[in-house]
């Protein structure tokens, strides 16, 4: 039994980045084997183990072979007589195809890997210092979500390039029909943390050299305008929400049209709640928004209430700061809409809206002649502060 340290840790190392997650690998073990010493079995469709002490994850070696199209069409052996070469050629990319024996980790979890202590069968340093996404073997064709992780893997490491047999490789699956064959989960899970990555922009020129953005996100031109938005949210560390209503905003320019794809996308790979109301806020209100500037008091009063701010700030807020990160992709101007706006929702929020809901119901008011009462009132406050 041989244990080893593989993937992403060693990968962030040579490159100087913060390491957060250790991958174990462990060769020449079978289950009962792992059982015997305390790991504690957690896998479902292949042998993975949590070490009784620090509850990392520990996988066996293993080879798949493709058995049915998409990613889950997988048939798994996982044995002792499975090599660590052999585990390390089903992985992804060369650059996470690189291992280190665990004995050279310390008990605190650092180690200094050098050229004569990694096992690297596949070249992975060699492209690492190249800056080169490349494909480990042709098994990479067996599990479309690999381009994904490719393009999402394009958007962290801004400055490497995909290999020309990878992107070959990458247009050939999409050809073949492969990525139709994924399902919404694992799409989104890839979309959102590319949207969450250094610069998401290239994630999405990855999908499209490769032929995929046109299956996956018809909808998205990912235009340059459009690109220098969701780089500009990131460099805001902006949330998920904001990223993806600037991603999705331009949408809204297209009118009612627009929106019915903004709802297809999101239909279609199962966005969450939260993110998909704040990319329909955006979509339907961005105009509104950069032109606030010429709304009267009742104008503005009403825009609020149309993206339900006055119950939402935070995600009026979040609006806000993707509008500005779309204008300010066209234009170096200063986007005074944010800020205004706030100053209006506060000042309209201010107004104790129960003291004028019951001295409406004194006067006879009911229902939504009370809501009436409380827009006027909020319209007053504002035109005050505007005067």
């Amino acid at each position: 039994m041989k244990i080893f340290l593989v993937g992403g840790a060693l990968r962030d190392r040579l490159l100087d980045r913060p390491v957060s997650d250790h991958d174990w690998l462990v060769v020449g073990a079978t289950p009962e084997e792992m059982v015997a010493r305390g790991y504690l079995p957690v896998g479902r469709d292949f042998p993975v183990f949590l070490h009784p002490r620090t509850r990392e994850e520990y996988a066996l070696a293993r080879t798949e072979r493709k058995s049915a199209p998409g990613y889950r069409g997988f048939t798994v052996h996982a044995a002792p007589d499975v090599t660590l070469e052999q585990d390390l050629a089903r992985r992804d990319l060369t650059v996470n195809a690189i291992a280190l024996p665990a004995e050279l980790v310390g008990a605190d979890g650092r180690f200094e890997p050098t050229p004569e202590t990694l096992a690297d069968p596949f070249h992975g340093q060699r492209d690492l210092r190249d800056k080169v996404l490349r494909h480990v073997t042709d098994a990479f064709r067996e599990d479309p979500v690999r381009i994904l992780r490719v393009a999402r893997f394009a958007a962290r490491f801004d400055d490497f390039g995909v290999a020309p047999e990878t992107m070959a490789l990458m247009r050939e699956m999409v050809a073949a029909g492969e990525v139709d064959a994924l399902v919404p989960e694992r799409v989104w899970q890839e979309l959102s943390r590319g949207l969450m990555e250094t610069r998401p922009s290239r994630m999405f020129e990855v999908l499209r050299e490769c032929g995929a953005l046109a299956v996956l996100l018809p909808e998205i031109e990912a235009d340059a305008r459009t690109m220098r938005s969701i780089d500009l949210a990131a460099r805001q560390e902006a949330p998920l929400a904001v990223r993806f209503a600037c991603l999705t905003g331009g949408l809204g320019r297209s009118g009612p049209s627009g929106l019915k794809a903004l709802h297809a996308v999101c239909e279609r790979w199962r966005v969450p709640v939260e993110i998909r109301e704040l990319a329909e806020v955006v979509a339907r209100e961005h105009g509104h928004i950069d032109g606030s500037g010429a709304l009267d008091a009742a104008g503005l009063v009403r825009l609020l209430e149309r993206c339900d701010a006055f119950r939402k700030p935070a995600r009026f807020a979040e609006a806000l700061q993707a509008c500005e990160c779309d204008a300010r992709s066209a234009s170096d101007a200063p986007y005074a809409p944010r800020q205004r706006l706030l100053a209006v929702l506060a000042t309209a929020a201010a107004v104790p809206t129960d003291v004028v809901a019951r001295a409406a119901q004194q006067s006879g008011a009911a229902g939504p002649k009370i809501g009436e009462a409380i827009h006027r009132a909020r319209v007053e406050a504002v035109a005050a502060s505007l005067a």
